[in-house]
This record gives structure tokens, sequence and C-alpha cells, in this order.
């Protein structure tokens, strides 16, 4: 590590039984606001030498709750292929939703902006190529990190706008999109769909009320733009709402994301995780 990027440094988590161990840094704020984002490097990574393609995850939790270690082991995992990889720490929406017609959600968006933002300001520090950034979120963070990286308001005045918050790609695990969305287009995924919106890869239970309802109008969306062909879904039948979060299916949901990094060039090789002996499998949702 350079010592700029120690500088960075703000503390070490410790390592759980669950959870492998990230490098933490501020992305903003300071003391009981800090928001952080806690990175996980490849064996051997040389940032005076090397920029690798990124990955950055916005963890689920109805927008009002969650921690980031939801996706420790998925930044752990793509770490051992060769990608820099972080989970990131935003300011929740309070319960009971906000007062006037704007949406409790807008504050997790703006912070998702900030921190997207960072990760590029600092990418010869880390390492890492910003035109190769990989957006994605489960639930609450997948629809988190849709908005973050196509909505151009709910930025924080105090961010560099020197650097946009587009990303190259996207693993969505179960993003949860609501009709109700619609009542403040500031956080409404389908109304800034465009047709430059990023390849991506989703992923839905066949039981998750948010893939029978809220994704319906996003499939409407993708399919009138003609984005059908790079907004992959994977579906896990008999399965519900963040089934991806338990194994044997976290593990099929990282191959089927490795794969897919793979063949837009971002990732090298096979996955080094084996399919589950039980079998389970997704299949296309298209």
């Amino acid at each position: 590590m350079t010592a700029a990027m120690s500088s960075l440094l703000v503390a070490e988590e410790t390592k759980s039984l669950d959870n492998p161990k990230g490098k933490v840094f501020v992305y903003k704020g300071e003391g009981k606001t800090a928001r952080e984002i806690e990175i996980f490097f490849p064996e051997g990574h040389d940032p005076a030498t090397k920029a690798v393609p990124a990955i950055i995850m916005f963890h689920g939790g109805a927008w009002h709750g969650g921690v980031r270690g939801q996706f420790s082991n998925l930044c752990h995992y793509f770490s051992t292929r060769g990608l820099v990889a972080a989970t990131v720490t935003y300011k929740l929406a309070k319960k009971g939703g906000a007062k006037g017609p704007e949406s409790k959600k807008r504050v997790c968006i703006t912070d998702a902006k900030s921190a997207i933002r960072w990760y590029k300001q600092n990418a010869k520090i880390l390492g890492i190529d910003p035109a190769k950034i990989i957006g994605g979120g489960g639930s609450a963070g997948g629809h988190i990190c849709m908005l973050a990286t196509t909505n151009p308001g709910l930025d924080d005045p105090k961010d560099s706008k020197e650097f946009d918050t587009s990303v190259a790609a996207y693993l969505l695990f179960n993003p949860a999109l609501s009709a109700s969305d619609s009542k403040d287009s500031e956080v409404d995924v389908v109304y800034h769909l465009k047709e430059d919106f990023s390849p991506a890869i989703v992923f839905f239970g066949d039981q998750d009320k948010w893939f029978k309802k809220g994704w319906k109008a996003a499939t409407k969306k993708i399919a009138s733009l003609e984005l059908n062909d790079s907004v992959k879904v994977r579906i896990a039948d008999g399965q519900g709402h963040s089934f991806f979060n338990k194994e044997p299916w976290a593990g099929v949901t990282y191959i089927e994301s490795d794969k897919f990094l793979k063949s837009l060039g971002y990732i090298e090789g096979e996955p080094t995780l084996k399919n589950p002996v039980t079998g389970e499998k997704l299949r296309d949702g298209q």
C-alpha cells in the first residue's frame, strides 16, 4: 500500500467468522456523520503499476436499515479474481417517511453518489480504472445504486462535479423498485432509465413480490429501449426476496456474476467457485 493510500485509511474492522476483512476509508463527513467505504484489494495489488476494474456495492435494508457487511463475501471473492471491490455505508432514511412529496429514499441516493465520486476521485491511489467501475446492490441497495448512477439530480453540493457517477455495468440483486416511486421522480428508476443504461445482470427469486410487481414496469421500459440483450435477468425458481444472501444461492449468483463480468472483458479465466453439488440453477428471465 502506498503512503498516499495509508493516509486515507481510517480503520480496519475486526474479522468475524462470517465476513472477511477489508480496509475501511471515510469517503464523506467526520465523527458521528462519517460515511465509510470498505475496500477489498487483490493480493499483491500495486496501484502504482496497475489500474484494474472495480466494484462498488450498496447494501439492502428497506432504506432505513442494513449493514455494508452484506456484501463483504462478494467483495472478497472478486478481489481474489483480480478486481478491487468495495461495500458502502450510506445515510439511512428515517422510518415513517419524509413529510411532503419528497421520498425518504432521497438521502440514501445522495450518499451513494458521493461514494461513487470518491471512488473515482481516488482511482489512482486505489489502483482502479474509473472507466471500468461496476455498480451494484441488493434490494433497497439495488434501487439506490440504479438511481445514483442514472439520476442527474440529488447531488451533495459539497461534492466535486469533476467526477460523474456513471458506471460501466451493474450487479443487481433483487432491486426493490416500487410503483409508488413515481410519486417522486427523483427516486423513480423507471423514469431515469435511458438508452445508455449500462449492461446489467439482475437476480430475482420468482416468489419475490418485488419481481412480480416492482420489476414489471422496468421490464416494459427496458424492452421499449431495446435493452433486453444487455440487461440479463436470472431467476431462482421457488425463492423469495434476498435468496442470494444464503448458500447455496450466494455461490450460484457469484458464479453467474463472474461469467457476466468476463463477457464484458472485466475479468479473466473461469470462476474459482464451483457450482454447488445440490444442483441449484438460475434460469433466463427474459
